[in-house]
């Protein structure tokens, strides 16, 4: 698994922190240690939960986006709208 982390370095240690979830973190003195100490509190979360993806359907209008793209009948219908502008531009 890839997570995007952040690491700020003050002086005399470095800190890491999971990009999202700033409770998932880790401090050492060195940017290698971070992100070891880090890694295995990314791997503790992991263990005590269930890590997924969750799809979020959208709503309104925007759940239409895309819907028809492969629907034969709307190039008909574009062609057909186009076709009509172009003859009334003619005019």
């Amino acid at each position: 698994m890839t997570f995007s982390v952040i690491v700020h370095s003050t002086p005399g240690q470095f800190a890491a922190a999971v990009l999202g979830a700033p409770e998932v973190n880790a401090t050492a003195p060195s940017r290698a240690e971070a992100l070891t100490a880090l890694e295995s509190a990314i791997e503790k979360r992991v263990q005590q939960g269930e890590l997924l993806n969750l799809e979020v359907g959208r709503k309104g209008v925007a759940a239409f986006a895309g819907k028809y793209r492969d629907d034969p009948t709307l190039q008909d219908i574009c062609d057909e709208a186009y076709r009509e502008r172009d003859a009334d531009v003619r005019e």
